[in-house]
């Protein structure tokens, strides 16, 4: 049974298809990237992952259960996580705190106390390497102390999938490279599915990916292995504009 399943899901905005009958599947620890070029229905796709819209037809199952109308605060405890591509802390908040928020509402939510989600921020916090910033108001970090501080706190969820809306973006590439590799390893260790979207790293894709969905008007125009996916011609026209370099 797949982790994640999506069924002929349709989304629309008037009479705007932003979704068009778009169906996949994401297994446990799986590394999956969705690319596709501006108005593709990206963002529009994980905000019917995330509950944020429901489609006005298909289904979305997630562990065998159809949660097609669930909203997020009913899809969170069952282990979908997510960040954004602007994070917003709360700023006042220590890093520790904002991530510990991640722990009381995820997985985990109403079996843990404040002082065991606190001690699963320390955790998280050590994974992504913000110690020397714990205590410290979120408002007052870089724009990639605060991604790291999102990242953090949804894996704080203890999520099995997570759903990462331009993580990368703004990056330094050796930053890019490091996230990468971070990623793939709590996808093996901890067995979440992670979904990445992505408008124009291909370092990001190329480097984390096992696969790639692409988009394009709405509509999943290719689903498959990433070197095979990026070499598609129907990828090269609408996404990328010229075969990628080797």
């Amino acid at each position: 049974m797949p982790l994640l399943k999506l069924e002929n899901v349709t989304k629309c905005f008037g009479g705007l298809i932003a979704v068009n009958q778009v169906s996949l599947e994401f297994e446990r620890g799986q590394l999956i990237g969705i690319v596709g070029p501006n108005g593709s229905g990206k963002t529009t796709l994980f905000n019917v992952i995330s509950g944020v819209y429901f489609p006005e037809k298909g289904r979305v199952i997630f562990g065998g259960l159809d949660i097609t109308t669930f909203p997020p605060y009913k899809r969170a405890p069952l282990g979908i996580g997510r960040t954004f591509q602007i994070p917003r802390p709360f700023a006042s908040a220590t890093v520790r705190e904002n991530v510990a928020v991640g722990a009381m509402f995820g997985t985990l939510s109403g079996k843990v106390s404040v002082e065991e989600s606190l001690e699963i921020a320390d955790q998280t916090i050590e994974r992504v390497h913000l110690q020397e910033h714990r205590d410290k108001p979120a408002g007052t970090l870089t724009p990639v102390e605060k991604k790291l501080t999102e990242i953090a706190r949804a894996l704080a969820m203890k999520p099995k999938l997570l759903l990462m809306d331009e993580a990368m973006a703004g990056m330094h590439p050796n930053d890019i490279d490091q996230m990468v590799d971070f990623l793939k390893q709590i996808a093996v260790d901890e067995k979440i599915a992670i979904v990445a979207m992505v408008e124009h790293i291909m370092r990001a894709v190329i480097g984390m990916a096992e696969k790639v969905i692409v988009l394009n008007q709405g509509s999943k125009i290719v689903d498959a292995p990433t070197k095979e996916a990026l070499e598609d011609p129907k990828v090269v026209e609408v996404y990328l504009g010229h075969p990628l370099e080797e």
